[in-house]
């Protein structure tokens, strides 16, 4: 099993490998430019940078998780009570970066205000939905493979 979960490791390292770039190098852009324009516009901009970088800790988890799901397949240990907490913590790292999203929206209102750029919500709605979709995915997934476990075990017991 080992050849097919490779694209999907690769495809997992090639997700974070962009976001931490934007970490590294593009968010402090954001925060110099915002830092040389209005004092008033910095501090809304400053207030969604900061739920940008704390949103990035529960990506990071996340992507961990779903790098130690694809071991446990690998190892043949996809129907187990590890896999089930590895997507439980996948849902509760999506519904965490949801939360933060959703309480920065009115940050978002702001600056689409402001600069009349209504993009700019709409921005915000995707930060927000993406990671909802991707929380009700992953409930969705545990709970099927905690049922399928459960029919498993029961197979078992009765063999």
């Amino acid at each position: 099993m080992k050849k097919e979960t490779i694209f999907l490791k690769l495809a997992v390292f090639l997700i974070g490998v962009p976001v931490l770039v934007l970490c590294i190098f593009g968010l402090p852009w954001i925060a110099r430019d915002a830092a040389e324009s209005s004092t008033k516009m910095a501090y809304v901009l400053y207030g969604i940078l900061i739920v940008m970088y704390v949103s990035v800790i529960p990506f990071f988890v996340a992507l961990y998780q779903a790098f130690r799901l694809l071991s446990y397949i690998d190892a043949n240990k996809a129907f187990s009570n590890s896999s089930v907490k590895a997507l439980k913590n996948i849902k509760n790292c999506a519904t965490t970066i949801s939360i933060l999203y959703v309480l920065s929206m009115p940050l978002f209102y702001i600056v689409g205000e402001v600069d009349d750029a209504p993009g700019v919500i709409l921005i915000g709605m995707i930060c927000t939905f993406g990671p909802m979709i991707v929380a009700v995915f992953a409930a969705v997934l545990q709970k099927l493979l905690k049922n399928a476990i459960d029919i498993k075990n029961d197979n078992d017991l009765t063999i």
